[in-house]
Order: C-alpha cells, then sequence, then structure tokens
C-alpha cells in the first residue's frame, strides 16, 4: 500500500527508504530531481575538466585527470541508475534531456575552463564544497543514493588532495604562475560562494527534501560551512580574498558571506540553460552525445539479433 506524505515524513531516517518501499509520487518526484541534478553535474564535470587530460604539463598530471575525468562519468553514471530506481525517469530519459539542453546542473560547470591555473578552481574549491555536500547525503533517506555517496566521498577525496596538490605547486612556482593563479582565483570565488545553490529564503525545494530526510543541511548552512573551512586554506597558500563579495566575520571568529553580494540574478539565469556561458557547454554535451549515437544503435541492433529480432539490416 502505498505510503502518504505524512508516513514519509514520520518514518524519514537515514537509508530509510529503498525501491521495496510503494512511496508517494511527490517523494520519488523529489528524489529523482535532486539525483539528477547531481548526476549532470558529474557528467558536465568531467566534461569541463577533459580538455586537461592533454594540457596537463606532466605525464603524472595527465595521469591524474585522466582518472579524475573517468571517475567523474561514472558517479554520473552510478547517480543515474540510482535515480532511475525510483521509477520516474530512465537513464536515457534523463541523458538527453542534459544533450537538449532540458536538464539542470550546477552553476560552475556553465562556466568555459581555458588555462591551466583555473584547475584548482575545480579540482580543490569546487570539489572540496562537493565533498562538503556529499558528506551529508551518506545520511539521505534514499537508501541507493547514500550507497551511492559511499563510493563518490571516497574517490572524490582523491580528487580534492589532487587540486590540493596543483594549487601549492602553482602559488610556489613563478611570480607569472602566482598572478594567474590569483586572477583565477578572483574569477571564480564568486561562483564557488554560489555553488551550493540560491539562499534559504529563495530555494524552493529544500523544506519538502528536508521534511522527508532527502537532505540534513541547508544551502546557507552549507555555504558557511564551506567558507570556514576554505577560507583559511586559501589564505595558507597565499591567495588574496576579493573584496567582492564582501566576507565578514562574527564575533564568535566565524565567517559568512554577505548574500546580497552574489549575483544571483545571473545564476537564475544560466540555470534556464538558455543562454552563454552554459550553452556553450550543453551544446559541446550534445555533440558528444550525438558522436557516439552508432555505437549505441550498433549494440541495439546486436541486442536484438541475440534476441531473436529482426533489426531490418542486412546481417555482414
Amino acid at each position: 500500500m502505498t505510503m502518504d506524505v505524512e508516513e514519509v515524513k514520520r518514518r524519514a531516517g537515514p537509508r530509510e527508504f529503498s525501491p521495496a518501499d510503494d512511496l508517494p509520487e511527490e517523494y520519488r518526484t523529489a528524489a529523482t530531481r535532486m539525483l539528477e541534478f547531481h548526476a549532470n553535474s558529474e557528467i558536465m564535470g568531467a566534461y569541463l575538466e577533459r580538455p586537461f587530460i592533454r594540457q596537463s604539463p606532466s605525464l603524472e598530471r595527465k595521469l591524474a585527470f585522466s582518472a579524475k575525468v573517468q571517475d567523474e562519468i561514472g558517479h554520473g553514471q552510478l547517480l543515474y541508475r540510482a535515480a532511475e530506481s525510483l521509477g520516474i525517469k530512465t537513464r536515457e530519459e534523463m541523458l538527453s534531456d542534459l544533450a537538449n539542453g532540458d536538464g539542470k546542473f550546477l552553476n560552475c560547470f556553465h562556466y568555459p575552463m581555458t588555462e591551466w591555473e583555473e584547475t584548482p578552481m575545480i579540482a580543490f574549491f569546487v570539489d572540496g564544497a562537493a565533498m562538503r555536500r556529499q558528506a551529508t547525503l551518506k545520511q539521505s533517506s534514499w537508501e541507493p543514493y547514500a550507497h551511492a555517496m559511499d563510493k563518490v566521498c571516497f574517490e572524490e577525496g582523491f580528487h580534492v588532495k589532487h587540486g590540493e596538490s596543483i594549487l601549492a605547486e602553482l602559488m610556489n612556482g613563478s611570480r607569472k604562475e602566482q598572478r594567474l593563479t590569483q586572477a583565477a582565483f578572483e574569477e571564480w570565488w564568486p561562483r564557488i560562494l554560489q555553488f551550493f545553490g540560491p539562499t534559504d529564503d529563495q530555494s524552493t525545494h529544500h523544506d519538502f527534501a528536508a521534511d522527508v530526510g532527502l537532505k540534513t543541511m541547508t544551502n546557507d548552512e552549507l555555504r558557511t560551512a564551506f567558507l570556514n573551512s576554505y577560507l583559511p586554506k586559501a589564505e595558507t597558500y597565499g591567495l588574496e580574498i576579493p573584496d567582492e563579495p564582501r566576507i565578514r566575520q562574527n564575533d564568535d571568529g566565524t565567517w559568512d558571506v554577505v548574500e546580497d553580494d552574489l549575483d544571483w540574478e545571473e545564476f537564475f539565469s544560466i540555470a534556464k540553460n538558455e543562454y552563454e556561458p552554459g550553452l556553450g557547454q550543453i551544446n559541446a554535451r550534445k555533440e558528444a552525445q550525438a558522436a557516439v549515437e552508432w555505437v549505441r544503435e550498433v549494440l541495439d541492433d546486436r541486442e536484438a539479433m541475440a534476441a531473436g529480432g529482426h533489426t531490418g539490416q542486412a546481417a555482414d
């Protein structure tokens, strides 16, 4: 018998629900939205970093970026499967929506990244922010999501160390490398602080997700926790915190960001997937998906032939 939403709220707890439970559509839709968004972000993050497999300045860095990109694609597939188990959308539908611009993904991955000095902005700061969020999702009420986070968090820990290693190397390098890295930090810092999404008063999905146990911390709580962890790390490596968005220190020594300084109009604009820079990233994904369409067709044909079906094509 299908549970109603109030029963789901009463029972909500870490890893409480699985595909064996007959959950209401409201829960399944909310969980699918979260998982699809997360999976899309893993895929688009991999596309953003993929060019640096070739651009890396050493064999060690090439191997590390290659492994990282493979990890991110794997995380995406793992999360699509966890979303698929909710029975709302198939993996193929979610991938098609992403390629067609209907799928949403993290704001950071809408922007192009072209210079080596930009790589630690994703590999250290954004991945560090991701770890902050993903660690809480290990307590999600949707069991397949929480299980996926066990593997994702383990691998993301290596990604953060990889990014920190690049940052340390750059900030201990030449004055030119330090200057370029500082410039990249100033450009990416507002995007990094927007990683966790809109402020709590503008978030449209948080309350329900929290009530049914899909999330355990608010966007503002996660942003503040990240800031207090990573602001000292940035300063340790010699990065100067930009004047805007303003960062203020509280009486207890903790820090928070002046939320009004963040460009939320731009944030919501690019989330619509209708404008640059995000549109360029989506088009790249669409082209990549189209380029390997023949592989899917061949595999489908072989599967149909193995099952005794007729594909309408002559055998070789």
